[in-house]
Order: C-alpha cells, then sequence, then structure tokens
C-alpha cells in the first residue's frame, strides 16, 4: 500500500513568508528554504526581522487570513485522498497553518510550534523533531508503507530521498541542478500522471 507525503507551502498554498514580505514592504523576509539550506540560521533571521520591526505573530495571522491555496490545490488533494493515505509535513507552524488547511480540507498536517510571548512578540520556534521531514517517511516505511514524498525545496530532501519515491514540484533551479535523477511536475497535472505512475491498479 502507498501512502503519500507532500510538503505544504510551494505545493499546495503560496509561501507565507514571501506573501508576508511583499504586504510588509520587508524584502529581507522573502528568502524561503528554496533559497536558504540552512533552516535555522533562516528562522533565527526571521525572527529577529519580526522583533527589529517590531512585528508580532497577530500581524501575521492577519495576512494568512486572506490567502488561498494554489488553483486547483484541493482539487488534486481530495481526488488523491480518495485513492491512498495523505499526509502533509510542513516546516510550518501550527499557528500558521489552521486557516489554510481548512481550505484544503482539512487534511492531514504534521509541523512545528512558534514560541509565542503573552504578547504575541515571536520568541522562537520549537521542532516537532529534528530532521522531522524524513523522519516521517522513515516511520510509514516502517508501518509497511511504500512512501511517496513531494517538495519543492531543500528542506524537503531528507524526506524525498528517504522515501520510496521523490518527486520536486516547481523546484527552483539550483535544487533541480544539484538532484537530477528526482523527477519534476511542474502543474497539478504532470504530478498527479507522475503519482498514478507508482500507484498499483487498485489504488488507481
Amino acid at each position: 500500500m502507498h501512502l503519500a507525503c507532500f510538503d505544504l507551502e510551494g505545493v499546495f498554498v503560496p509561501e507565507i513568508w514571501i506573501r508576508f514580505a511583499e504586504e510588509t514592504g520587508i524584502p529581507e523576509l522573502r528568502l524561503t528554504t528554496r533559497d536558504v539550506p540552512d533552516y535555522d540560521a533562516l528562522m533565527r533571521r526571521r525572527i529577529e526581522i519580526l522583533n527589529r520591526k517590531g512585528l508580532r505573530l497577530p500581524d501575521i495571522q492577519a495576512v494568512i487570513a486572506r490567502m488561498e491555496p494554489l488553483p486547483g490545490a484541493r482539487e488534486f488533494l481530495d481526488g488523491l485522498r480518495r485513492r491512498i493515505p495523505v499526509l502533509i509535513v510542513s516546516d510550518t507552524f501550527s499557528q500558521f497553518a489552521g486557516p489554510l488547511i481548512a481550505k484544503l480540507n482539512h487534511p492531514t498536517l504534521l509541523c512545528n510550534r512558534l514560541e509565542i510571548d503573552p504578547d504575541g512578540k515571536v520568541r522562537g520556534y520549537r521542532l516537532r523533531q529534528p530532521d522531522g521531514k524524513r523522519r516521517v517517511a522513515l516511520a510509514m516505511q516502517g508501518l509497511n508503507y511504500r512512501v511517496i514524498a513531494v517538495g519543492d525545496s531543500y528542506n524537503d530532501l531528507g524526506m524525498l530521498t528517504a522515501a520510496d519515491h521523490g518527486i520536486l514540484f516547481r523546484p527552483p533551479d539550483p535544487v533541480c541542478r544539484e538532484h537530477p535523477a528526482l523527477p519534476v511536475a511542474e502543474d497539478y497535472a504532470q504530478l498527479e500522471g507522475l503519482i498514478a505512475g507508482l500507484l498499483a491498479p487498485e489504488e488507481r
């Protein structure tokens, strides 16, 4: 039996930090894991900028509340979930993801958590577990699933390479060049075709 693990941002919803950077006019916040392989360094930089600019969790949540999934994302997910189990495995935070997960029809989400002061200031973040995406893929294999993993960024590569089948979705050029063995899908139709080719007849 197959199970699919997907990244969230860049695959099913826009990049939250890019949208927040656009709305606040802070270009330094546009950097994501598509640009920076070191997630801890990226998050420490983001938190430093937020605190320097006096921005708090409610400011980010107000932007997220106006965001919508990428066109076709919910339909693709709904169709796949009728065929095989699906997990969303993301480096986003529970305080961010709720409204977007609701708009995707509530797929199961595994993610991290921000540490927030009583006044809404972002103090830090707490990983669900180190190297969490790769470890989810390995854990599902330990339950006798054949794992299909889909992501777009450097922080997805552990999951993609640990899975039985890894697929890049609309990745940046450097990730493609550095990992030429991973197949690439540029839209949901291509992604559906790649996944369908991996499934057993009774799962199609």
